[in-house]
C-alpha cells in the first residue's frame, strides 16, 4: 500500500500548487487578464462607441443657439410675349433669368427650449457614461470569475486524475491479494466499480475544463496558460456592511445612471412646456437677380425682419406631451427607488456570500486534513484485517470530495470578494491599480462639443 500513499501525496501537492502556491515564472496573473478584458472585450468597446455617439447629442442641441444660413441659386430659360393694351406696342423676347440669394435666420428666444435641450443632452451623456461603468464592472467581474473558474476546474482535473491513478493501483493490489487468497472476488469488483466511477468523474472534470477554456478565450481574449493563483480583493472593500451599503447607494453606477435619468425626464418636461411660450427670430436676406423681366436686366434686394410667434392653440397636442413627460418623470423617480432597493439587496447578498466563503475555506481545509488522517488510518486498519477494501475506497472518495470542496471554496472566496466590490460600485481599473491606460470618455466629449462643422470623427474616420 506504500505506493498508494505516494500518489495521494503527489495529488495533494498538485492541488496546493494550483490554488495557493508560489507564483511560477512568467505566469499569467489575474490582474493581467483583467487588463486584457478591459482593453479588448468587444462588448465593452461597442459600449464606448455608443457613449461617443451620445456625445454628439450635445453639439446637436447647441446648434439651436447658432444661425441657420442658406444659399440659393436659380437659372433658367424664359420666353415672354406681352401687350398692355391694343394701342400699345407689345413686348416680347427670350430671357435667361438667374439669381443668387443668401438667407440667415437666428433664433433669439424660444421659451428656453434650446438651453434645456443642451442640459438634457449633457445629462444623457452622463447617463451613458454610467451605463459604460456598469458594463466595465460587469466585464471585469466576468474576467475575474472565469479566471478563477479555470483555476478551479484545472485543479479539480488534477485531483480526479490523481484519484484515478490511486484507484488503478488499488485495483492492481487488490487483484494481487485476490490471487493469493487474502480478499474475495467481491473486493475486486468493488475496486473495479470505484475505478470506473473515478474515470467518469475525471472525464466530466475534463469536459468542464474544456468549456471553461472556451469561455476564458471569449471573455479575456486568449487561451489560458500557466495561470498564477488569484487573490481576494478585500483590501479595497469597506470595513463594515453598513459602510458598504452607504457607498453602494451613492457610487453604484446603476443608481447614478437612474439619477441622471431623472434629470433627463425633468428637462424633457421643461422643453415641452417651452413650446407654449413665444418664439422670437430674426431673418436677414439678400438676393441678386438678372433678367427677371423684359424691362429690368438686373436687380438687388436685401431685408432684415424680426418675427414674434405666440402659440395660442395647436389642437391640444402640446398639452398632452407635457402631461406624458410628467408621468415619465414620475416613473423614472420610482425606477430610482427600485434600483436602490436592488443595489442594496444585491450587496447584502454578496456580502453574505463573502462571509460564508471565508468560513467555507477554513471548514474545507479542516475537512481535507481530517480526511487524510482518516484515509491513512483506514489503510492501516485494512492491513490488520479490521477494515474492508470498500472502507478504503470510501475513505479515498471522501478525501477526493474534500479536496474538490476546498478548491471550490477557495474559488468562491475570491469571486465573492470581486462580487462585493462590483456591487459597491468600485470594481474599476483605478481602484484595482491595473497597469493599463484608463478609457476617459471626457476626451472625445471635449473634442466634439464645440464643433461647428466637419464630418470626420476625432480618430479620422
Amino acid at each position: 500500500m506504500f505506493g498508494v500513499k505516494l500518489v495521494t501525496a503527489a495529488a495533494a501537492a498538485v492541488l496546493v500548487m494550483a490554488c495557493a502556491g508560489p507564483m511560477p515564472a512568467l505566469a499569467d496573473t489575474i490582474e493581467a487578464a483583467l487588463v486584457r478584458a478591459y482593453q479588448n472585450n468587444p462588448q465593452l468597446n461597442a459600449q464606448r462607441a455608443l457613449v461617443r455617439s451620445t456625445d454628439e447629442g450635445v453639439p446637436q442641441a447647441l446648434s439651436g443657439y447658432r444661425p441657420k444660413v442658406n444659399l440659393t441659386a436659380t437659372a433658367g430659360y424664359q420666353y415672354q410675349d406681352a401687350q398692355a393694351a391694343p394701342a400699345t406696342p407689345g413686348a416680347h423676347g427670350v430671357q435667361r433669368p438667374r439669381s443668387v440669394g443668401l438667407n440667415v435666420t437666428q433664433t433669439l428666444y424660444n421659451g428656453q427650449q434650446t438651453a434645456n435641450g443642451v442640459r438634457k443632452a449633457e445629462a444623457q451623456v452622463s447617463g451613458q457614461r454610467e451605463a459604460l461603468r456598469v458594463l466595465e464592472q460587469t466585464v471585469l467581474f466576468q474576467a475575474a470569475q472565469i479566471y478563477m473558474d479555470y483555476l478551479r476546474d484545472s485543479a479539480i482535473v488534477e485531483v480526479q486524475r490523481s484519484n484515478t491513478r490511486v484507484l488503478e493501483q488499488t485495483l492492481k493490489q487488490t487483484r494481487d491479494r485476490f490471487n493469493v487468497g487474502e480478499v474475495t472476488r467481491t473486493d475486486v469488483a468493488q475496486s473495479e466499480a470505484q475505478l470506473a466511477a473515478g474515470r467518469t468523474q475525471q472525464l466530466t472534470a475534463e469536459s468542464n475544463l474544456t468549456t471553461t477554456r472556451s469561455n476564458f478565450r471569449r471573455i479575456i481574449g486568449n487561451d489560458p496558460e500557466n495561470l498564477a493563483p488569484g487573490a481576494p480583493v478585500d483590501r479595497f472593500l469597506p470595513s463594515t456592511l453598513q459602510q458598504a451599503i452607504s457607498t453602494a447607494l451613492t457610487e453604484n453606477p446603476n443608481v447614478t445612471s437612474a439619477m441622471y435619468g431623472i434629470d433627463v425626464q425633468h428637462l424633457q418636461v421643461k422643453i415641452q412646456e417651452g413650446a407654449l411660450l413665444p418664439t422670437v427670430t430674426v431673418q436677414a436676406s439678400a438676393q441678386q437677380s438678372y433678367e427677371q423681366s423684359l424691362t429690368a436686366y438686373r436687380s438687388f434686394g436685401a431685408s432684415a425682419v424680426a418675427q414674434l410667434t405666440v402659440p395660442i392653440y395647436q389642437g391640444g397636442a402640446e398639452y398632452a406631451l407635457i402631461r406624458a413627460s410628467k408621468e415619465s418623470l414620475a416613473q423614472q423617480r420610482l425606477n430610482l427607488e427600485t434600483t436602490r432597493d436592488q443595489a442594496r439587496s444585491d450587496l447584502v447578498s454578496a456580502w453574505g456570500n463573502l462571509l460564508a466563503g471565508k468560513a467555507q475555506v477554513a471548514s474545507a481545509q479542516a475537512q481535507v486534513s481530517a480526511s487524510e488522517i482518516a484515509l491513512n488510518g483506514v489503510r492501516e486498519e485494512a492491513k490488520a484485517g479490521q477494515r474492508t477494501t470498500l472502507d478504503v475506497l470510501n475513505a479515498q472518495q471522501a478525501l477526493v470530495n474534500a479536496r474538490v470542496s476546498l478548491v471550490t471554496a477557495q474559488h468562491d472566496r475570491v469571486v465573492a470578494s470581486y462580487n462585493v466590490l462590483q456591487r459597491v460600485g468600485r470594481l474599476s481599473p483605478q481602484v484595482l491599480n491595473l497597469s493599463t491606460t484608463t478609457y476617459d470618455p471626457t476626451v472625445h466629449y471635449q473634442q466634439v462639443r464645440d464643433s461647428w462643422v466637419g464630418v470626420r470623427t476625432p480618430d479620422g474616420r
